[in-house]
């Protein structure tokens, strides 16, 4: 089972994703172009027709991974402008930005939308969320820093990065997720008792 072909894509998929990450501006030009082709592969490689498609978890059925992604985006990085005024700890937007925009990367191949629902694929069986993720941030060359801080980033992964920018993702992803989850009725992450 194949999980996934880097895929450039086609010229419309490109100019697709590009209008729909927030924060491409931050970053080098070839790093711009990196992410886009990440997402790229992700959506060519999954079955979702369009980036509209894609879920962002069984937990939220009708939230949007697209409006996910850019909400973790904002959040991370005025995150990143507090800890900066407040604590003088800057991040380097060249590994932080790829952290926002590709944290969820694998999820368009962990999901699906089948009869109104949101359900596993069989891939979401195979691997932790992350980790498929980290596995297509590597191959496209993006830096250590990016690709362990993908792969640890949820919540039931073994353990979780120790860098500001980990730290960061955490907060701003569960900012997000929390919301989504309160807007579908369910209970926030913030509310579970863990024991």
């Amino acid at each position: 089972m194949s999980i996934y072909t880097i895929e450039r894509g086609r010229a419309e998929k490109r100019a697709a994703v590009a209008a729909w990450l927030h924060g491409l501006d931050l970053v080098q030009p070839e790093t711009r172009e990196r992410l886009i082709t990440a997402w790229t592969t992700a959506w060519t490689s999954s079955t979702h027709a369009a980036i509209e498609d894609f879920p962002y978890s069984p937990m939220a059925p009708d939230f949007r991974l697209a409006q996910h992604v850019n909400e973790v985006t904002r959040t991370g990085l005025a995150l990143a402008q507090r800890a900066e005024a407040e604590w003088g700890e800057k991040v380097d937007p060249e590994i932080f930005v790829p952290i926002l925009i590709l944290h969820d990367v694998d999820k368009p191949l962990l999901y699906v939308r089948q009869g109104g629902k949101v359900e596993y694929t069989p891939l979401y069986r195979e691997l932790p969320h992350g980790v498929a993720g980290a596995m297509l941030v590597r191959e496209l060359g993006f830096p250590d820093p990016v690709v362990a801080t993908v792969a640890t980033h949820a919540s039931n992964a073994p353990f979780h990065g120790s860098t500001l920018e980990a730290y960061l993702l955490h907060y701003a992803d569960f900012f997000a997720t929390d919301r989504a989850l309160m807007r579908a009725g369910t209970e926030p992450f913030y509310q579970k008792h863990w024991r």
